[in-house]
């Protein structure tokens, strides 16, 4: 895959781990139309690549993100309230950035999120979206939206419930509160909290670096049975992982997982196929 020309990121992939750095520390990391492009650009890539066998999201800066930029709200989108047609516009732009973030949430390899500093409004939205949540002990989690007048709605209030109890999210969603790195470990939003950024990042590389080094196809089905569980019963979870399982099965991928586990050796496996268009 080659990376795309990028101003508010910069993509490293490496020992088939891509790394995606939130790199306008200047200005809070803040989503603006240009995040959104290039984000959006990015996950298409790696969707249809398979080089990488995990993605690694980190930032730069005193903060993770502060969120969206304020100049969504200005000059670079004019929401006309005052019309059906106008109202029902804004909608329709709305579910493009949702879909953004939801390709995070579908990508077919895991996302590792190393967090440091303020995780704000809409970049509590990019979290929730990611596989696994790491922060450092200075992070902390605000779900800004109530305090400029709006409701959380790129994928907060859908996802965060899913991972911490509903209380908390109503606490923070009514309050606008911030939640320290501590007590995010606590109520289970993140995976375990570092003493520094840099701590942080080592942590999240070396989850991804375990990832990497397991069957891609298998890490892939895991990722679609776990988040499948979470939204259907029980018995439509089993029923789906039996076919999921079927589907996937080698002998030979088996045989080569234990054989490297005996010989104590890495394993090799085949990467995942990469997309192709229609026809191509």
């Amino acid at each position: 895959m080659t990376p795309p020309a990028l101003h508010c990121f910069t993509l490293d992939i490496q020992d088939h781990i891509a790394h995606l750095v939130l790199s306008r520390p200047q200005e809070l990391n803040t989503m603006g139309p240009v995040f959104w492009r290039e984000l959006d650009g990015v996950l298409d890539a790696l969707q249809r690549g398979n080089e990488a066998r995990a993605l690694v999201v980190s930032s730069t800066g005193k903060h993770f993100s502060a969120g969206m930029a304020l100049d969504v709200f200005g000059s670079s989108i004019q929401v006309d309230d005052q019309s059906a047609e106008g109202r029902a516009a804004f909608g329709d732009w709305l579910t493009a950035l949702q879909a953004t973030f939801t390709r995070l949430e579908t990508l077919r390899i895991p996302v590792i999120v190393a967090i440091q500093g303020g995780c704000i409004g809409g970049a509590v939205d990019l979290v929730t979206a990611a596989c696994i949540r790491y922060a450092s002990a200075d992070a902390f989690f605000c779900i800004q939206e109530i305090n400029i007048g709006l409701v959380a709605d790129v994928g907060t209030m859908q996802r965060l419930p899913k991972l911490v109890p509903l209380g908390v999210v109503k606490e923070l969603a009514y309050t606008g509160r911030r939640m320290p790195a501590a007590r995010a470990r606590e109520v289970g939003l993140v995976n375990e909290v570092f003493d520094t950024p840099a701590a942080c990042l080592a942590g999240a590389m070396q989850c991804a670096r375990e990832i990497a080094a397991k069957p891609p196809v298998v890490v892939w089905g895991s990722k679609q049975v776990l988040n499948y569980a979470r939204d259907h019963s029980v018995d439509d979870g089993l029923r789906q992982v039996g076919l999921l399982q079927g589907a996937i099965w080698s002998n030979a991928r088996v045989q080569e997982a234990v054989n490297a586990v005996k010989d104590k050796r890495p394993a090799v496996f085949e990467p995942l196929a990469p997309l192709r268009d229609f026809g191509a």
